[in-house]
Parts: C-alpha cells; structure tokens; sequence
C-alpha cells in the first residue's frame, strides 16, 4: 500500500511529545506521510467521539499521550472497535515502571509541561538575581519582587541565589555610609525591602577572615570595628527611614534567613499584598 497517509498526534496535554515522535518516525518514509496533525487536549470523552468518527475509513494511525485514564481507555477501546491503527507511546513504559518501582504514576495530564515552566521560570529568576546583584543596575528593584539591602558580608549575593533557586526575583545592593541609596529603592512597597543587620562583633570575625582568604592586612579599615559600627547605624537608619522588615542574620544559615523572606512573601501573596506572581513561592 503506497497511498499516503496522515499520522494524528493527540494528547490530553499540548501534544508536543507525541509530534515529536511522530515525526522522528515520519522521516524514515520519504514522502509517503501526507501530514502530521496534532490534537491537544483531548480531554473529554465526546471530544474523542468527535474525532474518531472523522477519521473513521481514512488511512490514517493515532499516536497519543493520554494519561488520564477513562480518556486512554475509552480511546483505546474506540480505535479498536473502528479499525483504526493507534500507538500508545507512554502508556508501556510507565506500566513499566509502576512495575519495576512498585508505585503508582500520577496520572496528571500536562506534567512535562509544568515542570518545564518552572525550570525556565528559575533559571529566569537567577539571571535576574545576578543582573542585579550588588546594585549592579538600580532598575532591577522596580522589577524585583524582593530587595535584600545590607552592609557588605550580611550574605546578601548568597541569599539572593537561594531565593532565586525557589523562583523569587530579587535585587540587592550594598549599604554605605559614604553612598545615599539609588532613588528606585523609595519607589518601591516598603513590604518588598528586607533589610538584614548583623552584630558587629561578628561582622568584624567575618570581613577579617575575608581579607586574609585575600591576603590581606586583616587590620584594614574594611575590618575595623568602630567603622563596622559606623556602617551598622547608617544602614539601621536607612531601614528605620524605608520602614522595612529587618532580620537579623548573626549566626543564621541562608536557608534561615531565606525561610523567614518566603514565609512573608507567601503570606502578602495570599493576602493580596504588593508580591508580583512571577514565581512560585
């Protein structure tokens, strides 16, 4: 038989992985496939009905992804009962695995799909971060869904990352004595600012270790305790003036840190406060 023939790419998702495979196998016959069609969101018995009674007679082979099960099943037992040649592509290897496993598939139609958002949704979210890092471009906080501000070593770049990876856009930017703050920061629902504050103590135990992993003078002024204190009063003011959340980060892990920000984020997101849904939280 060298009539050409149409191939139906259908799913109860998008369908993207059935034309995929579809198409790799369509290759391999010249010219004898007519056209590949697909069919999205086959998701309702009568939409299967609909369109099995359209191809009933014509020289045509179903390749589908259905995961829900009543549609599989009734889309199997339809395509036989009509003649018509069907492909079940996903269907033998998750059997496979509930039986290698011992566990149960989900399910859940448009799975693949989901998990695809989210992956480009956060290696969105860590470009934004590092674009706007250290306040590399003061614009970014008129975007960020939260700001991180802090004198230098409060693991500002660290936290940033972190709630970049949990799909937060955030900006932050140092806090100086000697710098007045960009003006977008007094732009901005002072719910999105989270100042972070340190002992000073402590800080100074930090910026020394840091300037001998640089093989530096450990004395530096960078160190000094009394122009840590100097900074750590400037940057309690600019917060007090902002009326922002202030965490205080001695001795606290990122994860810490970051689970106090994602628990106010969340909490503003469901009461209908300033949070932007770029991400998930």
């Amino acid at each position: 038989m060298n009539e050409e023939m149409i191939i139906y790419a259908v799913s109860d998702s998008i369908g993207e992985t059935a034309e995929e495979v579809a198409r790799a196998a369509a290759v391999q016959f010249n010219s004898h496939i007519k056209e590949i069609k697909r069919i999205p969101n086959l998701t309702d018995i009568n939409m299967v009905d609909e369109l099995l009674n359209k191809l009933r007679g014509a020289n045509v082979l179903i390749v589908y992804t259905i995961i829900i099960p009543e549609i599989k099943d009734y889309l199997d037992k339809k395509t036989r009962e009509y003649g018509i040649l069907a492909v079940d592509i996903l269907g033998p290897v998750i059997e496979n695995i509930e039986q290698l496993t011992g566990l149960k598939s989900k399910h859940e139609a448009g799975l693949l799909r989901k998990m695809n958002i989210e992956y480009f949704k956060r290696v969105d979210a860590i470009e934004f971060a590092v674009k706007n890092d250290d306040g590399k471009d003061p614009r970014g906080i008129l975007k960020a869904d939260a700001v991180l501000i802090g004198v230098s070593r409060t693991s500002k770049t660290p936290l940033s990352m972190y709630l970049a990876n949990k799909n937060v856009y955030v900006a932050n930017l140092p806090i100086v004595p000697e710098v007045e703050p960009p003006k977008e920061l007094y732009m901005i629902p002072h719910e999105k600012i989270y100042g972070l504050i340190i002992q000073p103590e402590k800080l100074n135990e930090i910026r020394r270790e840091r300037l001998r992993f640089l093989g530096l003078n450990d004395n530096a002024s960078y160190a000094n305790i009394d122009r840590i204190k100097e900074e750590l009063k400037f940057s309690r003011k600019i917060m007090k003036n902002l009326g922002c959340m202030i965490i205080d980060v001695t001795n606290k892990a990122v994860e810490e840190t970051a689970s106090i920000i994602l628990e106010d984020l969340n909490n503003r997101k469901i009461e209908g406060g300033n949070v932007e849904n770029k991400g998930n939280y």
